[in-house]
């Protein structure tokens, strides 16, 4: 009895989460304006959101451009400055270990609310214009720590000799770290890559904060303000299910990658 109810109880929780996007997909193949009226089947929406031919066509695609190029260059940013921290991290030993910890994993605990007023009076009381470089540098701020903790289960895992024998064997300290830890540390690197990357997709709260009044927008911003005009340009369908559908290949391409190579090393 236990068993079926745990498996209901998670086929439950598997439609509520996915519903909506599969009910966002079904009617992307249509010309409706309105969510869930069918008006039969048509790609007309994917064609107007290739070709541009949409009305504020040109607004959407100026905010997924700014979405993409804030969340690659934050992402990546974070992905360097997490991974240094991270070895900072590990070298570190009780208390001090354990303060540090502690003192990067509030980013993720603190509401986004209060992250995005914070960084927002931060920059208002340093005089900086806000715009593109107060946005990413707010993302890049809460996704650090999750480059952090992607990067320290690897250094974890990783034989502590090696690097120590790069450098008896003539290595200078920068060498031993691109070539012996950065190929050890890579796979938590690309993880904390794609969630600092993710979590910068997703964000709102934070961007509307630290944006601005210079009309920077956005995907979670535009969304925002379409909303409050009383609808969503029908456009966003399809792009909301091409997002969904490029996100989920890549983790299971990654998830793919990770199992081979599990298996080749437990073959050796």
């Amino acid at each position: 009895m236990k068993k079926i109810i745990a498996k209901v109880y998670l086929w439950v929780l598997l439609i509520l989460l996915y519903a909506p996007l599969v009910f966002i997909a079904v009617f992307s193949f249509t010309e409706s304006r309105v969510l869930g009226s069918w008006t039969g089947f048509s790609t007309k929406l994917y064609a107007n959101l290739f070709t541009g031919n949409m009305q504020g066509s040109s607004s959407l695609l100026t905010a997924v451009e700014n979405t993409l190029l804030i969340a690659l260059v934050s992402a990546g940013v974070a992905m360097i400055l997490g991974t240094i921290a991270a070895i900072g991290i590990y070298n570190l030993h009780g208390r001090k270990r354990q303060a540090v910890l502690f003192v990067n994993n509030i980013p993720m605990i603190n509401p986004d609310v209060i992250t995005g007023v914070s960084l927002f009076l931060l920059f208002v009381f340093l005089h900086f214009s806000q715009g593109y470089m107060t946005v990413i540098l707010a993302h890049i701020t809460f996704g650090t720590p999750y480059v952090v903790l992607s990067v320290l289960p690897k250094l974890r895992q990783m034989n502590p000799n090696i690097y120590e024998a790069a450098l008896d064997l003539g290595a200078t300290p920068a060498q031993a770290l691109w070539k012996v830890l950065i190929p050890e540390l890579r796979p938590g690197m690309i993880s904390g890559f794609i969630l600092a990357f993710t979590m910068s997709l997703d964000d709102f709260a934070v961007t509307f904060f630290t944006r601005g009044t210079i009309g920077l927008d956005t995907l979670s911003t535009y969304i925002y303000a379409d909303a409050r005009k009383g609808g969503l340009t029908p456009e966003l369908r399809p792009l909301m299910t091409l997002i969904f559908i490029i996100i989920l290949v890549l983790l299971v391409v990654i998830n793919l990658r990770q199992a081979r190579a599990k298996n080749s090393v437990t073959a050796r």
